[in-house]
């Protein structure tokens, strides 16, 4: 009687087992093989775990015997294939990543499957497959823009050094203002969340008005100033500042970072900053707004509190924008910036000179 192969997991062979075999993204037959081999494990017989998976007993039997054998790797890739190589896809794979790489179509930006095929006489499929092979997402753009700023260095030294070195007996705030909010309803009601269907909402909405966020993010726990007003001037700005002043303990130097934007660097800013020492301005190179960490919190609340919410009037979405601020306040998390400003200039350097690479080609 042929007697199946014992299966041991190491703590680091189940923890992967695992994740495969609950991974969303997971290939079918990989969740399939490592749930064939977690049941092994727990002693079960070949013909249960058959039955348990509603699989063929000879399936269940094959995986096992190849993760005993070769552990991990025997079930993560498949064994090499019989019968005759794919010379057709070798010979036009080149060419499919190259003309997509490198050429656009007559009448349009980018290449679908269809009129790439189309375009080189081959079959979409066979498109779609050296695609997936290659990594090649043309139907995908991200934006990127790299600084021009003349003192870039210098600014992303200073914002990153508060970051991860604040000064003693100082209080570091990431300040921004998230200006012409829109108070957005629907022109009917959306249908609520159900099992086997996502909510809805419509896709044209009604303006009910806007308004302006002022926002000061503390890098020590998190917690947030803010206040909100119809304009962003410089009047509201030092309004701002002044509800900054008496919201912070008097003993503490105030560093804020902030961006580039003129209403910051106004006259009457810089006259009412003179007379008030304790605060300390530090600007973040042009168009570098990543670098201000409010705006990851920005992020946040537009994600969780507006972009799917419906406001008749500014009232009921600045009321909406307290209630999330307000629940924040009460359990706030601090922000933790961990990239080093040499990381970060390697990475501009790189970018800059595939930039001019392209200009001088």
């Amino acid at each position: 009687m042929r007697v199946a192969p014992r299966v041991v997991l190491t703590d680091e062979q189940r923890t992967v087992l695992q994740r495969w075999a609950r991974g969303r993204t997971t290939a079918a037959r990989l969740v399939r093989r490592s749930r064939i081999v977690l049941l092994a494990a727990e002693g079960k017989e070949n013909l249960e775990i058959a039955d348990e998976l509603q699989v063929e007993r000879t399936i269940v039997g094959r995986w096992r015997r190849r993760f005993v054998a070769n552990g991990l790797a025997g079930i993560e890739k498949d064994a090499p294939r019989g019968g005759r190589p794919a010379s057709k896809r070798q010979q036009v794979a080149q060419r499919i990543v190259e003309v997509t790489t490198q050429q656009t179509p007559v009448n349009a930006t980018h290449w679908s499957t269809n009129s790439l095929a189309r375009r080189l006489g081959v079959s979409q499929s066979m498109v779609s497959r050296v695609w997936r092979a290659n990594g090649l997402k043309p139907h995908l753009s991200r934006t990127f823009k790299v600084s021009n700023d003349s003192r870039f260095v210098e600014k992303l030294t200073d914002v990153v050094g508060l970051y991860l070195d604040p000064p003693e007996h100082a209080l570091v705030l990431s300040c921004d203002e998230k200006s012409q909010i829109q108070a957005l309803d629907r022109t009917q009601k959306g249908l609520p969340l159900k099992k086997g269907r996502c909510g809805t909402m419509t896709h044209d909405y009604k303006r009910n008005g806007t308004t302006t966020l002022f926002a000061a993010l503390s890098m020590l726990d998190g917690r947030v100033i803010n206040r909100y007003d119809s304009r962003h001037r410089h009047q509201e700005w030092l309004k701002f500042l002044r509800q900054i002043e008496s919201q912070t303990p008097p003993e503490l130097d105030l560093h804020l970072i902030v961006d580039n934007y003129a209403t910051h660097k106004h006259p009457r800013v810089q006259s009412w900053l003179k007379k008030h020492p304790r605060f300390h301005m530090h600007f973040t190179p042009t168009s570098s707004s990543w670098l201000n960490l409010v705006e990851r919190w920005f992020r946040d609340l537009t994600d969780k509190r507006i972009r799917r919410g419906t406001f008749t009037n500014v009232a009921k979405l600045e009321a909406a924008i307290q209630s999330y601020i307000d629940e924040h306040n009460q359990n706030p998390k601090a922000f933790q910036w961990t990239a080093k400003a040499d990381a970060i200039l390697e990475k501009v350097r790189r970018a800059r000179a595939v930039l001019n690479k392209m200009q001088t080609a």
